[in-house]
């Protein structure tokens, strides 16, 4: 790494501190807000599977602080779908249309928002229906970096919160990164480059998800929720702007 990319480095690492910090109270986030800082600093094609291995330590670590508040059979039926599908996603990154997938998630994203205030008890969903979130989270995560949002309307209507709701979406979010750093593998995105910045960035992610974790424990499950609506209109307006 040269001399001329230690203020990148250090404006990205920055920005890895404060959004791992937010993924870890909110539970998400910090992902899809990433991804248009590192769009900025490194160009698209690089910021995806770097975005990635960011996220690889930042939801292992949020995994492990909230171990034993997981719901394995969640867990589960999430990879069933979104391991196939982020593994086709990665592949097909290199020549995927993003703009206007991008804007249709960001529409999605702020319609679940609405939805969720129209009908603010809905039905709990199954736990295979969870095969078809993670099929629709991996490929949307591995062609536009993160797409935690998608995610969060179904654990909260599953009854997830804090704790139980960070690790499993965590955990979950872990068996589909996994996946894509195998497609991106496969390729040819992972380059050095990608390489030393992700490794580089760890240690900021880490931090900035272990401060997290002691801010979540102090908010009500009002607030907690009220935080990731917000987040969704957040991620949904970045979306559709083209950020």
């Amino acid at each position: 790494m040269s001399a001329d990319q230690v203020p990148t480095l250090a404006l990205a690492s920055a920005a890895a501190f404060g959004l791992a910090l937010l993924s870890a109270v909110a539970g998400f986030g910090g992902g899809v807000l990433l991804l248009p800082v590192f769009t900025v600093l490194f160009g698209l094609r690089v910021a995806v599977p770097m975005l990635t291995l960011t996220q690889l330590s930042s939801n292992g670590f949020r995994a492990w602080l909230n171990r034993r508040e997981l719901r394995w059979g969640l867990i589960g039926w999430f990879a069933l779908g979104a391991v196939p599908f982020a593994i086709a996603g990665g592949l097909l990154l290199a020549h995927a249309p993003l703009g206007a997938l991008k804007r249709v998630l960001g529409a999605f994203l702020i319609g679940v928002v609405v939805w969720r205030r129209l009908r603010p008890h809905p039905g709990k969903p199954s736990d295979r229906s969870f095969a078809a979130v993670g099929a629709v989270s991996g490929l949307g995560s591995a062609l536009l970096g993160s797409v935690g949002p998608l995610t969060a309307p179904f654990f909260l209507a599953y009854g997830l919160t804090r704790a139980a709701y960070i690790g499993t979406e965590a955990a979950s979010a872990l068996t589909m990164h996994l996946s894509k750093i195998a497609a991106y593998g496969a390729g040819d995105l992972l380059t050095v480059r990608v390489l030393l910045f992700g490794l580089a960035l760890t240690p900021a992610t880490l931090a900035g998800t272990w401060v997290g974790k002691r801010i979540v424990g102090r908010i009500s499950d009002r607030v907690f929720v009220a935080l990731v609506e917000i987040g969704l209109v957040a991620a949904g307006v970045l979306f559709l702007i083209g950020l």
